[in-house]
């Protein structure tokens, strides 16, 4: 079992020792620490919290909002929502900061505790230190009782976010309606379930769901890779869909299916979106470095500079304001687009996807094949704490 306490969040397996694991214990003095540094920069300051579907998030939820409100922070809770509604939440709401209760891509027995500045952004490596240093010190306050904080909902926070997506003037929603495409959805059992049919809707696409009960009992390895998407790929040749769509449990990375049952390749979801977004304006692109360099070349077809930031979303965030990027994002699958916000967005990324597919009038393969061919190989070694 393990416990990462790292500049981009707090992150570990549910059960055993504190210290050691996401314990209570850790989820309460590590949000603490993290309220005591919103306070140190805003007075009176109120947080913006949701999760995905996973197992242990309403208890991880509850813990982390009670020890906010005992610091006299109010809470916005979205409840079940994605990592992306609630960065853009954290600015549409007032708010001075954010927390997103997901592992992301990781199996059910993680969660964490991912932290939003106020713009609902990831915060700097420099803000992840200070949080960091504020855990070690062990030196909190809280508020007394007439001062605590309070607790309210928001329940349309997906709807505002679709609405956002929509009013994007290259979404291309007559052109999907006409296009009449059927798509399948694989939501892995989290908050795709409840996030991407409203969006399908919304655009006009008949669709199937496969494993769409927002139980955390992942069906598969959530991480959207081709060894994964079996189950996604068979659905998509079994209702003739023009596409299959995967997202990871918290609906920031995506990946596609062909309609003839092959993946897409998450490589190629920001080359495929990147082509789209790039034939309408002209501009510049950012990936992290451990992606394809197919964006490099998409970029220069369409006279942009491209640009490699490290790993990790808040460097590819910071080159693309650096270098005022229209689009970047990462070759697992994440897209982010500054026009929306600066985040990874699954969401959106479906909706230029779908109007890519829509305008282009091809097939997801032809569309596949019209981009530039290069292999990667990314694969993980598990340690244990005495590697």
């Amino acid at each position: 079992m393990t416990l990462i306490k790292s500049i981009s969040g707090i992150r570990g397996t549910i059960g055993g020792q504190p210290g050691e694991n996401l314990t209570p214990i850790d989820i309460a003095q590590c949000v603490s620490a993290y309220g005591q540094w919103i306070k140190g920069n805003h007075t009176k300051p109120t947080i913006v919290v949701g999760r995905d579907g996973r197992i242990s998030g309403k208890i991880v939820s509850e813990i982390a909002i009670a020890s906010l409100q005992s610091m006299g922070i109010d809470v916005i809770d979205l409840d079940l929502s994605t990592t992306p509604t609630v960065e853009m939440m954290v600015t549409q709401l007032n708010a001075q900061g954010g927390i997103i209760f997901t592992a992301s891509h990781n199996p059910k027995q993680w969660n964490a505790l991912k932290f939003l500045n106020d713009r609902g952004e990831f915060i700097s490596a420099q803000d992840g230190t200070d949080i960091l240093n504020l855990i070690d010190q062990n030196n909190l306050s809280f508020t007394e009782v007439d001062h605590l904080g309070k607790r309210s909902t928001y329940n349309s926070a997906i709807e505002d976010h679709i609405k956002a997506i929509l009013a994007l003037d290259f979404i291309e929603v007559k052109a999907i309606k006409a296009a009449n495409l059927h798509v399948t959805v694989d939501c892995i059992n989290s908050t795709g379930a409840i996030s991407i049919p409203p969006l399908l809707d919304a655009l006009g696409c008949s669709y199937s769901l496969i494993h769409s009960d927002v139980t955390g009992h992942f069906a598969h390895n959530p991480e959207p890779l081709p060894k994964h998407l079996e189950d996604l790929c068979q659905a998509v040749l079994g209702n003739k869909s023009a596409l299959g769509i995967s997202v990871d449990p918290d609906v920031d990375r995506l990946a596609f299916v062909s309609e003839d049952g092959s993946c897409f390749g998450e490589e190629y979801t920001l080359v495929a979106i990147a082509d789209f977004l790039l034939a309408i304006k002209s501009g510049n692109t950012v990936s992290n470095l451990s992606s394809t360099r197919a964006l490099a070349d998409v970029t220069k077809k369409h006279g942009g500079t491209y640009q490699a930031a490290a790993v990790g979303e808040v460097n590819v965030v910071n080159k693309m304001k650096e270098t005022d990027a229209i689009i970047g994002g990462e070759g697992n699958g994440g897209v982010i687009l500054p026009e929306l916000h600066y985040g990874r967005d699954a969401l959106v990324g479906i909706a230029i996807m779908l109007s890519h597919l829509a305008k282009s009038g091809k097939t997801m393969t032809e569309l596949r094949a019209s981009y530039p061919n290069y292999q990667i190989i990314k694969e993980k070694i598990q340690l244990t704490p005495s590697s």
